[in-house]
Formats: structure tokens, C-alpha cells, sequence
């Protein structure tokens, strides 16, 4: 042996041991010590291959070989193995390593392995399950399968994936694969693209591939182990016999594969295999199904968390009732002007309700409310309910046309605001509160209904060009509170702030999370929200205790509690309203511990009841980067979908659905859209509510948010359809075609933009002309920040926008700022932020400007050294020759000489 070896420099490196045991070959022990010998790395260099034979008290001996499958392929080791055993037959042993597989550089991700980067290198096995197939479909069949499982995995129509084959015949050879296996493939023709793919040569994989097939033929007599090491960090080592013996292994990288996903994807292979085997003429490959009945249940368990049980199914107003009742001289409401006890807030709102009556208002109208933020508001909303109506919130600040559609789509006859200029509806009373009086002879007895009617509804934005009334029964509410309560530690110490528009629905939240627990909630003024500084002046004032917000506002508010000294009281922030990047909260914790402030990450939607899930973030989620939003509240579930409704396993992308305890009632006058979007769950029987959400789900139940599946995108916290606005936009008899897209840099909360690309019905229109038109019937936030005129929309192959090949042309420049320079250091800041050549007298809000680039453009004008402006003086004045006029006027007069006045 030792002669042999030294014959062919190729196998200078083999190390050659000999081992006598003193058992049979076939005890017990004499397996263990095989076993132990085969899975024994090559352990230094220049060390090759070893060579080991084992010879027992019976007179049998095995020999048993482990090589480097960069230094020795699958065809020297067999030739090796036959030169040991028989030197006399003739065998041509390779004189330099055939070397099959190439080193790359770290392995990459998958989006659906959910690997734990931190047991990276920690290798895991699962052994597929072996089966009979005909001799000539033996290679096809694992690639075939393969592919079927990772086009469902990856929600693509061609499967790719590395490709390792060798056998005694032939040395190792990688290359890539991509086979066919969209909707109209049939089995037959995949396999027969995968035997194609087996046998001829391709193009080496580019970079390290996530997955990779090693396939082997094994010869009679022997056992051979494909890998040690897999050369992929997800390996599927396949073996196939003359007698038409399939097996493999499931060879994964932990850091790269869940141990449970990797359980799961195996299992599918193997269900693939069997479906292919059995698959009649004809057969379409859409048709294998990879989750049964049973694991398509314990996928949807795992995302279900039962109801606590506790929940009281009472209408909003009477669980208030309670709470007054419990604690009628208690801090209930207040706002710059006045605090309301509970008592009051009862009475107060007695009185609206009332009144209301008075007015016509019916058990199960709806009535429109557009006022401030201020205590009123809610002694509004909370007397619209006692009435037995539901209220219909809408924001100051909305274009009139906005307000029209949402009061005759809502049906609402009677309208509660102070705007003088609110618009004239035929058939619609506009009550100002003023009218109503401020104390009442005792509650409404018999509003009637009960918890199944509408408590509220609110207009979120709708791909059909005008937004869609969502109707929210008071049932949904109380159960919310049940879900969160507990957990949340919600309660009578309590001081929550009321941050958000009535309009949007996380101010459902902040208003009855408050006053259903016994807490004290705080109004917080419109242009106080839009300044950080003054809304951290008010949560250290009022000791706010929950805050919560979007992740854009918070990053506002962080960076002014880090540059102050004055302590926070907030023991509970919770996010919502767009997706959280949990590293915005490194500085956080450092000044508030998670220990003493816990931060809770929420996934929620209008049409759900503002909260469907629960996370609580830690540091440690913040080295990890987790995309959690967590696992469902009691009585929600979640589950994650193919296009067909299917359900999608562990980690595999997909629509998320969401049932249970939150589900709203229906779209208004829209029952097309409400069959479409709330739709009976065709694997549970239940309810539930097509979220158009993409996700993945967990094995231990948590869900992860991966974004929006259609147009609808998240600017500043809001929900905003980009069909909505194109078909605004489209309206224009100035507008012969449009596209909307998302813009600017999505990393920056801030600099994210809508963007309009408008080919004009004739030549002397202007942008101004159309933006001034779409600000008519969109509110600010959906008003896009920049104005393309094309002479055409760029068209993919298929006729669709494409968008990619879209750039927003630049502002025009004032003839001012064209035909000069500016030392003006107001105008310099102004162009900083705003990332435009913006002329002095152009307005911030109408070249891209939003209440968060007026937060930063207050910082930039104090870092250059000039004083900041508030957001209400911005308002005012909008351009940067008015902010250097009114900063002028706030300097004290100089006398001639060149010193102050006194």
C-alpha cells in the first residue's frame, strides 16, 4: 500500500494507519469504531487523504478512506479504493488534484432559512428518506425536486441552484442549474430538463451559491459517505444505485439554516421526490403540494394566541362608564386650556350626546368630526358614541374635496367642526361645538345597539382613486384592550399622550388605551407634535408615562433627548404605523434601559384594529438586526400565504392574513373590495383579513414584516396608495397619462418622497398648474414632492411603466437665484436640506418640504449659527427670503455707531 501511494505524487499526502480489533466484524463495537473512523476530518497539511484499515479477530478487514474533495474527487477515491484492495487490476490514478469545488468568500443569506449568524459553521444533518425509483429517472429525480421546493420557497418561476455530480466513471464537476417551473410546466418536462441538466456541462456557480446538489452514483459494495464538510451551506448529498435506490442527506450551515426550517425543507424535498414518482401523464408541477393538512395546522397554531378569556363585550362608551364610575375625580383629559376629571369628561360627553339627539343623530348613524386636537375632540368622539352613532374622524388640514368624498361616502348627516370654510353638503348639518351645550339633564338611556355596531370609521387610502371608509364595530376595541392591558401593565398611573391625528388610526389607541384603563391622557397641539423640542417639553411636564409613535417622529424625539438633561417619566413606548429598524435604538437604551423603558414594536392595520402583534425589543435584538414584529395578541392569529391562500411554511415569504378578535366589519360601499379583502379562510373556516403585507413566519410563532406586495407604500407614518394618487392625477383634463413612485433615499425617514411623472394633455400646461390641482383633492402628505413632465411613460416588454428608468427632472430655479449667487446663510440651509437649488423666494413645503425636513432644517439653521424657527412661523413664512426677513427682525436695533440701542 505504502509502494502504491508513493508510485503517484497526487497521493503523496495520504496518511496510512492499520488497527487490529480484537472483536468480530460484525459486533457492535467494530460498527461504532467504522462509524468513528469515516467521520474523522483530514485533519493538517499537507495531509490529503488517510487510509485506515480495520482488521478483526474473524479474519474480515474493511478499509476505510477520507479525502479533501478539493484534493480527491469522487473518481480518484474509488480508483484508490480498487488500488488497495487489488493491486493487481490496472487503475490511472489522477497525477494533480481534479479539485471540484472553488472557495468563496462568506455564505450567503437566505430569506428563508432563518439562520442564527451566531452558531455560523455549526453544521447540521437531516437524512432524507430513501425510495425506489426506475434506473433512468434516479439522477433527475433530487434535481427536479429540488427545484420545485426553492421556486416555492422564492415565489419564482426558474429554480437555480449548484449542481456537484461524479461517479466511478467520471470526476466531480459544479456548475450551475436553472430549471423551468412555472405555472404551466409539466412534471414530465422538468424531469426530463433535469436529466439534461445531470448530464451536460454548465457555467460555474458565481460567487458561493446558497444551495447545491451533490449527486453521486454509488458502486456495488461500497459505503460511501459524500461529505465531511458540505461544500454548500445548504447540501443536498444524493446517492443513486444500479437497482434504482435513491437516499440522501441534508447537510446545513446553522448560521445560514434554522435546524427547524431545515427539518421542514427537507421534508418537502422528500414529499417532492415521492410527488414526482407518482405523478400521472400529464401532470403539471403546480399541482405538487408540499404542506399536507397536518403541518399546514401546526404552521397555523403557531401563529394563533388564544383570547385570555377576560375580555368584556360591551360597546366603547359603557366600559367608559364603568371607569368614571370607578374613579370620578381622577385626571381624565387635558390640554393646554383645561383638565377634565372623569366626572366631568362623563358629563361633558352626556351633554354632547344630547345634543345630538336633539339633532336628529340616530343609534347607528354616523357623524362626521373635523376639529383640532384639543380635549374637545375627544369629549366629541366619546359623545358621538353615546348617542349610539359612530364617529367618522377627519383631519383639520384635508383638502375640501377630501372631506366632501369622506362625508357623502360615509353617509354622514351631521358634522361636528369649528372651520368656518368646512364645505356645504346638500343634506349635511355642520354643528360648531359651540352650539352644544356644556351641560346636559343626564346620560342618553337608550342609545340602543350594543358591541357588534360600528363604533368608528376611519378613510384610509384606496387603489381606486378615492379612499375607503373602514367600519370598526366597539367590540374590537375592548378586545384590544383585553390583548394588551396585562402585558402592558396599562393602568390608573398611567399618563398617555395623545400624539396622532383622529384621522389616523393609532390615535384609536392612544384615546381609549387611556381612558378604558383609568389613565390620564394628554392632548398634544398639532404644531407641538411637529416640534420636538416643545413635545419634549410636554412629556417632561406632564410625566408622560406611554408614548407612541412612528419610527420617523421618534428618531426626531430621540435626537432632542439626547442633547437634553431633563428626565423622561415614559416606562412604555410603542411603535407603529410603518416598519421599525430596531438599530435606531442604540442611543435610546443607553440613556433609557430597556430594564426602565420597555419599547414594544407593533404590527397593526386599520382594517384589524390598529394592533395585530407584540414585540418587545431588547439590545440584543439590535446586534441581531431582527425584523420581528412579533407574535400575535390574544385572540389574533397571523398566517402567511401563497397567491393561491395556501398556506406558506415556516420562514417561506408570502401575504400575511390576519383573523380573529380584530377583524373590522367591512369596507363602506364597497362590497366588492370587502369580498375580496375580508374573505372566508378556505383552510381554518374563520374570517380573516388579506393584509397585502408581505411576511414570514417564524417557527416559534413571531412574524416577521418584509413590506408592502402591491403600490401601497409608507410615507411619514402614513398608509398611502400610489394608485390613489395617480388616478388624482389622471382626473386632471390637463393629464393625458401619470405614474407615481416612491423616491428619494429610502433610508432616511425624512428624504423619502412620492414622486409624479406627468405626460401633459397639451403643451401649455404647467407643472404648477397640476400640483396646485392635485393639492385640491389630496392632504399635504400625499401631495408628491416633485413634478416631471414627459412627452411619454417608459414601457417594460409588457407594457407596464417602468419605472426604473424614471428621474425626477430638476426644479426649475428662480430667476433670482439663476442669475446670481447668494451669501445669504438662510438660503444656504434652506438649499442643505431641501438638496435643491431652491431660490429665495420659492416656498420649502412646495419643493419637496415636510414636517420632518422642517425639524432638520431648524437643527441646520442652528448649527450655522442662526436661531431656529418653529414649524407653526414656517407655515407662515415658507421661503427663505421670509425666514431672513423675520431673523432680522428678531435682532435688536443698532444705533449709527454700530452699537445696540438701549
Amino acid at each position: 500500500m505504502a509502494a502504491l501511494i508513493e508510485r503517484h505524487s497526487a497521493l503523496h499526502g495520504t496518511l496510512l494507519f492499520h488497527e487490529a480489533l480484537d472483536v468480530d466484524a460484525d459486533d457492535r463495537a467494530a460498527h461504532r469504531h467504522r462509524s468513528r473512523e469515516s467521520g474523522r476530518a483530514v485533519n493538517g497539511a499537507p495531509a490529503l487523504a488517510r487510509a485506515v484499515v480495520l482488521s478483526y479477530a474473524d479474519g474480515a478487514a474493511d478499509l476505510v478512506l477520507v479525502a479533501h474533495r478539493r484534493a480527491v474527487d469522487r473518481r480518484a477515491l474509488a480508483q484508490l479504493a480498487t488500488a488497495l484492495t487489488d493491486p493487481a487490476h490496472p487503475v490511472t490514478l489522477p497525477e494533480a488534484a481534479t479539485g471540484a469545488s472553488p472557495q468563496h468568500d462568506g455564505p450567503p443569506e437566505l430569506p428563508w432559512g432563518l439562520g442564527d449568524p451566531a452558531r455560523a459553521g455549526r453544521t447540521g444533518t437531516v437524512v432524507l428518506t430513501s425510495t425506489a425509483v426506475a434506473d433512468d429517472t434516479a439522477p433527475a429525480l433530487p434535481l427536479a425536486a429540488t427545484a420545485v421546493v426553492l421556486a416555492r420557497y422564492g415565489a419564482t418561476e426558474h429554480a437555480e441552484f449548484a449542481l456537484i455530480t461524479g461517479g466511478p466513471a467520471a470526476g466531480d464537476a459544479q456548475r450551475s442549474v436553472a430549471l423551468p417551473v412555472g405555472e404551466p410546466t409539466l412534471t414530465a418536462d422538468l424531469l426530463d430538463a433535469a436529466a439534461h441538466a445531470g448530464a451536460t456541462d454548465g457555467e460555474p456557480p458565481s460567487g458561493m451559491p446558497a444551495v447545491g446538489v451533490l449527486l453521486t452514483e454509488i458502486r456495488d459494495g461500497d459505503i460511501y459517505r459524500p461529505v465531511l464538510a458540505p461544500p454548500f451551506p445548504v447540501t443536498l448529498a444524493w446517492q443513486y444505485g444500479a437497482d434504482g435506490t435513491l437516499s440522501g442527506v441534508l447537510h446545513y450551515d446553522e448560521g445560514v439554516l434554522d435546524p427547524v426550517i431545515a427539518g421542514q425543507f427537507a421534508g418537502h424535498v422528500a414529499r417532492a421526490v415521492d410527488a414526482l414518482v407518482k405523478a400521472p401523464a400529464g401532470a403539471r408541477v403546480a399541482d405538487i403540494a408540499l404542506v399536507d393538512a397536518e403541518e399546514a395546522a401546526a404552521v397555523i397554531a403557531a401563529g394563533r394566541t388564544p383570547a385570555g378569556g377576560d375580555a368584556v363585550v360591551a360597546p366603547v362608551h359603557e366600559l367608559f362608564r364603568k371607569v368614571a364610575a370607578e374613579r370620578p375625580d381622577a385626571p381624565a383629559l387635558s390640554d393646554p386650556e383645561h383638565t377634565l376629571s372623569y366626572a366631568e369628561l362623563d358629563a361633558r360627553s352626556d351633554a354632547v350626546a344630547g345634543a345630538l339627539r336633539g339633532h336628529g343623530v340616530m343609534p347607528g348613524d354616523r357623524v362626521g368630526v373635523c376639529l383640532d386636537r384639543t380635549a374637545e375632540l375627544v369629549v366629541s368622539l366619546l359623545g358621538v358614541l353615546k348617542a349610539g352613532a359612530a364617529y367618522v374622524p377627519m383631519d383639520i388640514t384635508y383638502p375640501a374635496e377630501r372631506l366632501l368624498h369622506t362625508v357623502s361616502d360615509s353617509g354622514a348627516r351631521l358634522v361636528l367642526s369649528r372651520a368656518d370654510d368646512f364645505p356645504a353638503i346638500d343634506g349635511v348639518t355642520v354643528l360648531h361645538p359651540s352650539e352644544l351645550p356644556r351641560t346636559a339633564g343626564g346620560p342618553v338611556t337608550d342609545p340602543g345597539g350594543g358591541a357588534d355596531d360600528i363604533a368608528y370609521v376611519i378613510y384610509t387610502s384606496g387603489s381606486t382613486g378615492r379612499p375607503k371608509g373602514v367600519a370598526v364595530p366597539h367590540r374590537n376595541v375592548g378586545a384590544l384592550l383585553a390583548a394588551t392591558t396585562a402585558d402592558l401593565g396599562l393602568g390608573p398611573e398611567d399618563t398617555w399622550a395623545l400624539f396622532h391625528s383622529s384621522a389616523f388610526d393609532f390615535s384609536v389607541w392612544e384615546i381609549w388605551g387611556a381612558l378604558l384603563t383609568g389613565g390620564h391622557l394628554v392632548v398634544v397641539p398639532y404644531f407641538v407634535s411637529r416640534s420636538p423640542e416643545d413635545f419634549h417639553d410636554l412629556l417632561v411636564r406632564h410625566r408622560v408615562t406611554v408614548l407612541n409613535q412612528t419610527p420617523s417622529a421618534f428618531a426626531m424625539l430621540k435626537e432632542v433627548d439626547l442633547r437634553r438633561t431633563a428626565d423622561l417619566a415614559v416606562r412604555l413606548v410603542v411603535f407603529g404605523g410603518e416598519p421599525l429598524d430596531v438599530r435606531m435604538l442604540q442611543d435610546w437604551f443607553r440613556g433609557h434601559p430597556h430594564t426602565r423603558c420597555r419599547v414594544v414594536n407593533m404590527f397593526g392595520i386599520t382594517e384589524t384594529t390598529v394592533h395585530v402583534t407584540s414585540q418587545t425589543v431588547t439590545p440584543q435584538d439590535i446586534g441581531a438586526g431582527s425584523r420581528s414584529v412579533g407574535r400575535a395578541l390574544p385572540g389574533w392569529s397571523v398566517s402567511v400565504r401563497d397567491t393561491a391562500g395556501g398556506v406558506q411554511p415556516f420562514g417561506v415569504p408570502g401575504e400575511i392574513y390576519v383573523g380573529g378578535a380584530g377583524v373590522a366589519s367591512h369596507y363602506l360601499n364597497q362590497e366588492e373590495l370587502t369580498a375580496a379583502r375580508f374573505v372566508h379562510d378556505q383552510v381554518t373556516g374563520e374570517r380573516v383579513y388579506r393584509s397585502g403585507d408581505l411576511g414570514r413566519l417564524r417557527p416559534d410563532g413571531r412574524l416577521d414584516h418584509l413590506g408592502r406586495i402591491d403600490g401601497q407604500v409608507k410615507v411619514r407614518g402614513f398608509r398611502i396608495e400610489l394608485g390613489e394618487i395617480r388616478s388624482v392625477l389622471l382626473e386632471d383634463r390637463n393629464v393625458s397619462a401619470a405614474a407615481v413612485v416612491l423616491g428619494g433615499d429610502a433610508g432616511d425617514a425624512a428624504q423619502v418622497r412620492l414622486d409624479a411623472y406627468v405626460v401633459p394633455g397639451h403643451e401649455a400646461v404647467s407643472v404648477e398648474e397640476i400640483r396646485a390641482r392635485a393639492a385640491r383633492y389630496l392632504p399635504d402628505y400625499m401631495v408628491p414632492a416633485t413634478f416631471t413632465l414627459l412627452s411619454e411613460l417608459p414601457l417594460t416588454v409588457n407594457g407596464k411603466v417602468d419605472t426604473s428608468g424614471l428621474t425626477p427632472a430638476a426644479e426649475a430655479v428662480s430667476a433670482e437665484a439663476a442669475g446670481r449667487p447668494t451669501d445669504d446663510p438662510v438660503l444656504r440651509v434652506w438649499r442643505e436640506v431641501l438638496g435643491k437649488d431652491v431660490g429665495p423666494d420659492d416656498d420649502f413645503f412646495l419643493f419637496g418640504g415636510n414636517s420632518l425636513l422642517a425639524v432638520r432644517l431648524s437643527g441646520a439653521l442652528r448649527r450655522a449659527g442662526l436661531p431656529p424657527v418653529s414649524l407653526r412661523e414656517l407655515y407662515v413664512y415658507p421661503t427663505a427670503a421670509e425666514v431672513s426677513a423675520l431673523l432680522a427682525a428678531r435682532e435688536p436695533a443698532e444705533d449709527p455707531g454700530g452699537h445696540p440701542a438701549t
